[in-house]
């Protein structure tokens, strides 16, 4: 992993990077008497800067782990990739059904709540587990589910003031 995390820490240092450069360049709206902190740039320049600083981190380890090693050693081979894009493939899938599907079509805490116990599901399905077991599990990521698209849309309509379809 340390030659794919490599990579991945490059690609995801030039997005943070460009995040904030860009965010950077957006009008500060100083001539209208707004405050610094309520630019439209803040939140996605401090974004982008968290992201590049996670993938130099990122980089840092996979550096130190051998990422740019050339050959491999015997016994370092890389696993099968099936299971990775199999779970990229159904993360994508699943955001994608959200953003597309569900959002706008019912009310913003529903949709969430819906995209949330999917997800979870989805990831974290244990096949052969039966019964009271089953029950039991997909009622607490109900409940779970319904506490993140209640309070998503709590923190963001009252306390972000943000308005939500």
């Amino acid at each position: 992993m340390p030659r794919a995390d490599l990579i991945t820490s490059i690609v995801l240092m030039a997005i943070g990077l460009g995040a904030a450069l860009e965010s950077w360049r957006m009008p500060r709206l100083q001539h209208l008497g707004v405050s610094i902190y309520s630019a439209p740039g803040v939140v996605p320049f401090l974004l982008g800067l968290v992201i590049a600083l996670l993938a130099l981190i990122l980089l840092v380890r996979s550096v130190r782990d051998g990422g740019f090693a050339i050959a491999r050693a015997p016994g370092q081979e890389p696993p099968p990739a099936a299971d990775g894009v199999r779970r990229l493939v159904m993360a994508a899938a699943l955001t994608l059904g959200y953003a597309a599907i569900l959002v706008g079509r019912m009310p913003f805490w529903a949709a969430t709540a819906l995209f949330v116990a999917a997800f979870v599901l989805a990831f974290e399905w244990q096949g052969g587990r039966g019964g009271r077991a089953f029950t039991r599990r997909t009622a607490a990521v109900a409940a779970f589910a319904l506490a993140v698209g209640l309070g998503v849309s709590v923190l963001f309509e009252d306390v972000f003031l943000v308005r939500l379809p």
